[in-house]
């Protein structure tokens, strides 16, 4: 029954957190704030786990192909649709929810437990709407443009190491990465990113607004609420898949 209850206040807070904003002005620039504290300041670690991703994925591929009748150029290319179809998508998903999501409940769970957020019911203002809506615009805005560097390193980083490690040539795999190219699978997966964003800022954000207790307790609504989100980026990436493809 604890899931039930738990889906109905999530949805709950949602239609809060949907209604008619007050002060646009207030909103948007909040937005553009959250734009550059969740989005801007992922930049750089997305860069760096996905030029390993990509130089990773390089080398498994090229060490699995044996087969001297196989031409090296596929190793370019199986590193790029993994990066689109899935690495950069789903795996940055579980990465973003570890650090944006980790950092949306720990700040509204410490104005909750600090009753900030009751003096804001108290000034008559929408709380929940306030402190979350601008979170999840910028994240929903912002995680295509991620999955997109994402997958532009993933492929720095293969162009790096196979050639560095003898595994394939510049000129290979620079041919495989542009062979048989599928744009759909781009649009699968941008589609998967704006999902994924979604899910990320309204669940953390859920737990961080109904925590209850005090520091320790915000601790552990940070843990909750990163597995709660891995789960369902898990659930959400096979019913996309099994629906769009």
């Amino acid at each position: 029954m604890h899931i039930f209850n738990q889906t109905g206040r999530y949805f709950a807070l949602l239609l809060r957190v949907f209604s008619r904003p007050e002060k646009y002005s207030l909103y948007i620039k909040q937005t553009f704030s959250e734009i550059d504290n969740l989005g801007v300041k992922s930049v750089g670690i997305v860069a760096i786990i996905s030029v390993f991703m990509g130089g990773i994925m390089t080398l498994q591929v090229a060490y699995n192909m044996t087969n001297p009748l196989l031409p090296t150029t596929l190793i370019g290319l199986g590193n790029r649709d993994s990066l689109i179809l899935e690495f950069s998508s789903t795996i940055m998903g579980l990465i973003m929810a570890g650090k944006i999501g980790s950092n949306i409940t720990s700040e509204i769970g410490s104005m909750k437990v600090t009753e900030q957020i009751d003096s804001l019911e108290i000034m008559g203002v929408n709380s929940a709407s306030y402190l979350i809506l601008p979170k999840i615009i910028a994240v929903v805005l912002m995680f295509p443009f991620l999955y997109i560097l994402s997958v532009f390193f993933g492929l720095i980083g293969g162009m790096i190491v196979g050639p560095a490690v003898g595994a394939v040539s510049v000129t290979d795999y620079l041919n495989g990465i542009q062979s048989s190219f599928t744009p759909y699978y781009v649009t699968f997966s941008l589609i998967k990113c704006l999902v994924f964003g979604f899910l990320i800022a309204s669940i953390s954000a859920f737990f961080g607004y109904t925590v209850e207790g005090g520091a320790f307790d915000v601790g552990s609504a940070s843990t909750r609420a990163v597995v709660n989100t891995n789960i369902l980026i898990l659930v959400w990436d096979l019913i996309l898949t099994q629906l769009l493809f």
